[in-house]
């Protein structure tokens, strides 16, 4: 299947990689004809989707499976009006009816909207309106039912919705439906299909301030991820990957279908309520998974385990991507596994535009290089590239080529595209720093970036020492007005379980920090938190920190 996209999937070094990889487009390519079913086509009984709960119940589907499944979603969505352009919210968690329902709608043209199931009413009424959103299709959790139910009053457009395996007052079952509805369902022809530039996916962002913008992507963006799963996650052809992600996120896209049935593999998921990582390691090791990528927070939990009672020898590359790597997780995981953890980097906004390759030495702590397609740089506030060690913003210049899968802006708001996105540059409001190698290291957000007697810190590093410290568990560095030096440092720790707050671990902590990094860089304000603020799909709000702190100077030592 892959070579059909790419000219080789084949190389010999990094420099071999970058200079020669390039993905062919066809035209009006749909992922849920041209992969799922082409692959439905050839193999029927291939196997596609390994899906099992933490209590216990497995699923697993044959690409002939989806074919029909997504065939019978598509036929319902159109029974019921859904069809090119119109678009549909998802909120299923880790269901695999979210694979039916994605496969479905792109055959329909539709525009599909993964959503987490943590929003609110109020989120979930602004979100139907920004969009226009035509239909809700939700998981039978009680509280997702009762706010969408609740937003209905307000949401014009919402004129539908559908619940898994429940009958409910205003609501479809789509298990039933689903299982009632015409598996002949034929690829829409001339106007009726879409084309590569037609909008596929809408996830809305759940940025650290202001309200979530809608990132816009087309038909094409599914091809973007050959390098996420072919070159960076190493998926075998055969071979089972697992990402933790829940569908509502954009991470569930990167690593749970497109460039993972691309490329050969098996999606892996498992769905829990509560993580636990003693169960996780668990089920990695009693299905053979492969691969494997989930965030920092995930490997944290992981390498507080003891591994010895779990055959983790299937397991042969693990990735890392969602927040900057700490040094202290990966060499513990090395440590315990024998795995390197290879980083990568991207946004919402585009696929993985950074990332340690296989044929890169991962260098703990650093993203990677740039990914081939992405003409990335690191310049200063003159738009100058900075010289190695020197701190600047990221960005992709698009002139010369636009990444397959990069966005195509935000959806309805032009004045917040032009703002990041201009003269062929698109500006990523993150920090970084190149080495003598050409390998990026994370600094933090452009907003996020602390100036304190001149000198400028970055949040990332302060928080990769205190983590190599036992007492933290999780931990964030934001910046505390001060008269004299401007800005001061403050922490914001979470600790793990044998510990304490208290002022000896204050001073401890403090002056871990001074040993591991210049001693300007240490935390003179330390605050314990049972835990930290976050958005929706996990990210640590500074921002919440910062402005409570306009208020309120925490504890530590001035």
């Amino acid at each position: 299947m892959l070579e059909r996209f790419v000219a080789r999937v084949n190389y010999d070094s990094y420099e071999d990689f970058v200079d020669n990889f390039s993905i062919s487009v066809p035209d009006s390519f749909n992922f849920a004809y041209d992969v799922a079913d082409e692959i439905a086509r050839r193999e029927p009984d291939r196997i596609a989707l390994i899906w099992c709960d933490d209590q216990g119940n497995e699923s697993i589907f044959t690409f002939g499976q989806l074919k029909l499944y997504s065939d019978k979603a598509a036929s319902f969505f159109q029974s019921v009006g859904i069809g090119k352009g119109d678009p549909v919210m998802l909120i299923l968690k880790r269901r695999y009816e979210f694979w039916f329902c994605l496969l479905g709608l792109h055959k329909l043209g539709a525009i599909s909207i993964p959503a987490t199931h943590l929003l609110t009413t109020k989120d979930i009424i602004y979100r139907n309106n920004a969009a226009d959103i035509k239909m809700v299709v939700a998981v039978n959790d009680p509280e997702v039912l009762r706010h969408v139910d609740e937003a209905e009053d307000k949401s014009p457009t919402m004129n539908y919705k559908a619940v898994l395996d429940c009958e409910r007052e205003g609501w479809f079952n789509f298990s039933r439906e689903l299982e009632r509805s015409s598996a002949d369902f034929a690829r829409p022809m001339g106007t009726a299909a879409p084309v590569n530039d037609d909008i596929s996916l809408l996830y809305f962002t759940s940025g650290t301030t202001g309200m979530p913008k809608m990132v816009r992507h087309d038909f094409v963006y599914p091809l973007g991820h050959i390098l996420t799963a072919k070159f960076w996650q190493s998926v075998m052809d055969g071979g089972i990957h697992l990402t933790i992600a829940d569908t509502g996120w954009a991470k569930a896209v990167w690593g749970k279908i497109y460039g993972q049935w691309l490329s050969g593999g098996i999606v892996f998921v498992y769905d829990y309520d509560k993580f636990s990582p003693r169960n996780l390691l668990e089920v990695i090791a009693r299905y053979g998974i492969n691969t494997f990528c989930a965030p920092p927070t995930i490997y944290r939990f992981l390498i507080k385990e003891d591994f010895s009672p779990f055959d983790l020898s299937k397991l042969k590359y693990c990735v890392i991507a969602g927040e900057p790597l700490n040094p202290e997780v990966y060499n513990q995981f090395l440590k315990k596994t024998g795995l390197r953890l290879m980083e990568g980097y991207g946004q919402t906004e585009c696929t993985l535009a950074i990332a340690t390759y296989p044929w890169m030495e991962p260098k703990p702590g650093s993203m990677g290089k740039p990914s081939p397609m992405y003409d990335m740089d690191i310049v200063d506030d003159e738009l100058k590239s900075c010289e190695v060690g020197e701190e600047g913003q990221i960005i992709i210049r698009t002139g010369r080529v636009k990444p397959v899968g990069m966005f195509s802006g935000y959806h309805r708001d032009p004045d917040m595209t032009s703002k990041v996105w201009h003269d062929d540059i698109y500006y990523t409001g993150d920090m970084a720093w190149r080495d003598e190698d050409g390998y990026y290291w994370f600094v933090g957000r452009s907003d996020d970036v602390i100036k304190s007697s001149g000198y400028r810190i970055g949040p990332f590093e302060v928080e990769s020492a205190l983590l190599e410290h036992p007492a933290v568990m999780e931990c964030a560095i934001t910046a505390v007005p001060d008269e004299i030096r401007g800005q001061i440092v403050k922490a914001t720790v979470v600790l793990t379980r044998d510990y304490s707050p208290g002022e000896d671990l204050v001073e401890e902590l403090q002056e871990h920090v001074r040993k591991l990094t210049a001693p300007y860089k240490y935390p003179r304000i330390i605050e314990f938190l049972p835990e930290l603020p976050k958005t929706i799909s996990g990210k640590i709000r500074r921002v919440e920190i910062r402005e409570k702190d306009k208020g309120d100077t925490g504890a530590g030592t001035p």
